[in-house]
């Protein structure tokens, strides 16, 4: 089995941003040498997510309405912690930490709508995401 492992950093501009990180991903799963397998994209920050959906900009504003809706910024008990990032981490379990992807043909098998995202709820500082790719 193959297996191979790379780290994508991001510093977001704002403390929310959604980034569609698919060619990056798939620019990994090409490079692992991996023809049939899975690729794990993974946040390594519990106040980011990874998920799967359209690049739609109606949709990207729907899930960021969404996500405060359930999780809205305010007073939260771990800001007696001194953070201010409670809501962060309740939106990266709403969206989701990681993402397991199909990889066929050495290529990201995806819908034809699917895009992967990286959601960044508490930015301006320096985070990563993983990808693992793992098969033959």
């Amino acid at each position: 089995m193959k297996s191979a492992t790379e780290y994508l950093w991001f510093e977001t501009e704002k403390r929310r941003e959604f980034l569609n990180i698919t060619e990056k991903v798939r620019s990994v799963v090409r490079a692992s040498g991996v023809a049939e397998g899975l690729v794990l994209v993974s946040a390594m920050h519990i106040t980011a997510a990874v998920y799967v959906n359209d690049d739609e900009r109606g949709l990207l504003e729907d899930i960021s309405t969404w996500a405060d809706r359930l999780a809205p910024p305010g007073d939260y008990h771990h800001h007696a912690t001194g953070e201010s990032n409670g809501d962060a981490h309740l939106k990266n379990l709403l969206l989701g930490h990681q993402v397991v992807l199909p990889v066929t043909k050495g290529d990201l098998d995806l819908g034809p709508w699917e895009q992967v995202f990286y959601a960044e709820f508490d930015g301006q500082r320096r985070k990563r995401v993983v990808v693992k790719v793992i098969g033959e």
